[in-house]
């Protein structure tokens, strides 16, 4: 049995943990997470992927954290615990990952929240793993290695190709459930699609990205009358989770429109660059901004081959991450990079210059940063931008859901009135 090594008043995640505990891994955005997933376990972690996405279970998160905490803590608090305490006995053969971010943000206490949650709710015996780029607590048992690195990056890809695909295919598909069956299946097939040795495997993701552009294109698919675009912008977790946001995009696509979310991968190169912007302007390493420019560099070249496979086959692409970066020009000031900062106002501005004029911008209710970034920018946009139809919704432990549908729902009407009118 695995002995529990403390260490800076926090649990060791020892090498005798890795080969006897399950990991649980919160869900965040569906799309990614499942690869995270096989990712981890490819290289011998045995992972879970949380799914309960009951709203619900916010009130978990509020036993044991404290009330002004914003709505992405409380939720994967309480998607945690509620996790445990279904385990029964296993609990004691569980770790918990997390990520860790150390920017200026309610989300960088996280994981002291989690640990403090986990006391209070009497299972202070389970571990939390930090998974960060920063090098913040290390852990014996859970080692980011480049083969790893590599994976989580393909995941990233994938996902964000997958989300791409299903929200130009599913809202014009001729016959009801095909899009969820493909993507089913291929998420079924993903599952040995890392089981390699390889450091890199450029060839082996450049095929599979082509089969599945391939095999979304051919479903069946009536496109005589568009849809609504409407874009998904705002905080990283109540962007992408359906737990966060209360199944938005499904509301969404419901209500006629065709959802238009950014890609994932655009906020780590938005951190990656936030890194080089500070070094440029405060001072720091050389070396670590030439590290995060090749990052960028590199990553933006195996994204641009899949753009090209997308325009091929028909469908739109997002746009390079340099356009996204220069959207923000006349509008905020790149060094605004606390919580999703420049990057959200550039993605609202990419939305509206790319036929999504209907924007609804998501937030836990008290999150500064992107109230500023977010809603603090929706009457200059609307300055610059007149036909665009913008909604700040507030995710809180008191909001309303009826409030939050009418509020979406009046969006969604001046968007339809408009695509009429033009």
């Amino acid at each position: 049995m695995a002995e529990l090594v403390q260490q800076e008043n926090r649990l060791i995640f020892t090498e005798e943990m890795k080969k006897e505990y399950t990991i649980l891994v919160p869900q965040m955005a569906p799309y990614h997470f499942n690869f995270f997933v096989s990712a981890f376990a490819s290289e011998g972690y045995n992972a879970e992927l949380l799914r309960t996405d009951d709203y619900d279970l916010i009130h978990e998160g509020m036993k044991y954290s404290h009330n002004d905490i914003c709505v992405p803590a409380m939720l994967v608090i309480g998607q945690f615990i509620d996790a445990i305490k279904k385990r029964g006995i296993d609990a004691k053969k569980v770790a918990l990952i997390i990520t860790q971010t150390g920017g200026g943000c309610r989300a960088s206490n996280y994981i002291a929240l989690l640990r403090k949650a986990l006391e209070k709710s009497g299972y202070p015996y389970v571990p939390v793993i930090s998974l960060n780029a920063s090098g913040f607590e290390k852990n014996p048992g859970f080692k980011v290695t480049p083969r790893l690195l590599h994976k989580l990056h393909d995941a990233m890809l994938f996902g964000d190709l997958l989300m791409t695909l299903v929200n130009q295919t599913r809202p014009y598909e001729r016959y009801e459930g095909d899009t969820k069956r493909l993507l089913l299946e291929i998420n079924d097939e993903m599952k040995a699609y890392f089981n390699h040795a390889s450091l890199f495997s450029w060839r082996r993701q450049k095929r599979k990205s082509k089969d599945i552009i391939e095999r979304f294109k051919a479903l069946e698919t009536d496109k005589t009358e568009l849809k609504p675009k409407v874009g998904i912008v705002g905080e990283i977790y109540v962007k992408y989770s359906p737990l966060g946001n209360n199944h938005l995009e499904e509301t969404l696509e419901k209500e006629g429109c065709e959802v238009v979310t950014p890609p994932l991968y655009d906020f780590f190169l938005y951190s990656f660059d936030s890194g080089i912007y500070d070094i440029v302007e405060y001072g720091g390493s050389w070396k670590k901004k030439q590290v995060l420019k090749l990052a960028i560099w590199y990553v933006e070249v195996r994204r641009n081959k899949l753009r090209k496979m997308l325009k091929n086959a028909g469908f739109e692409a997002s746009v390079p991450y340099k356009k996204i970066k220069a959207m923000a020009n006349g509008f905020i000031s790149h060094g605004a990079h606390t919580g999703e900062g420049w990057l959200l106002t550039a993605e609202m501005v990419d939305l509206i210059e790319h036929g999504a004029p209907n924007i609804v911008c998501t937030q836990p209710f008290g999150c500064l940063p992107n109230h500023i970034a977010g809603k603090g920018m929706i009457k200059k946009l609307k300055k610059h931008y007149p036909k665009s139809n913008i909604v700040a919704i507030d995710y809180d432990t008191s909001a309303s859901k009826i409030n939050q549908l009418n509020r979406i729902n009046l969006m969604v009407s001046n968007a339809k009135r408009q695509q009429m009118k033009d």
